[in-house]
């Protein structure tokens, strides 16, 4: 293994990064919308806290797997630079390891955050519903 291995990873451990960075943006956004709103005691909110509470976890976990994995991938590098190939092949490979943490982390953010877009929906359906029928 050569130092253009791990060297490959950084600008996709860059973009994973960047992405999550935008992911916890939003939903920093979408918590400060709620807890400025007047409707925040609403039953629909408050359904959403604990999924709220979850995201925020799932996000500082799966940033820091990112970085982590980021750092190791740094330390293989510098590993193989400095010709210790046994260590810097163990660190790219739990390099990878974090990193699909991070991805698995992320999935199950998406997959709750898609949960309470449906929340949000059935509530819009039955407040037409109530109008319409």
């Amino acid at each position: 293994m050569n130092l253009t291995t791990p060297a490959l990873l950084f600008p996709a451990i860059s973009l994973l990064l960047l992405a999550y960075t935008n992911r916890f943006l939003t939903l920093a956004q979408v918590i400060r919308q709620l807890g400025a709103s007047p409707d925040r005691a609403a039953p629909l909110v408050q359904c959403q806290l604990p999924g709220l509470t979850r995201r925020i976890a799932l996000t500082k976990y799966m940033q820091g797997f990112g970085v982590l994995s980021f750092l190791l991938c740094a330390l293989s590098m510098l590993a193989l630079f400095l010709e210790a190939e046994i260590a810097g092949k163990w660190m790219f490979g739990i390099s990878i390891v974090t990193r699909a943490v991070s991805l698995v982390l992320s999935l199950i953010e998406v997959l709750l955050s898609t949960e309470a877009l449906s929340l949000v929906v059935r509530d819009l359906e039955q407040a037409g519903r109530e109008k319409c029928g």
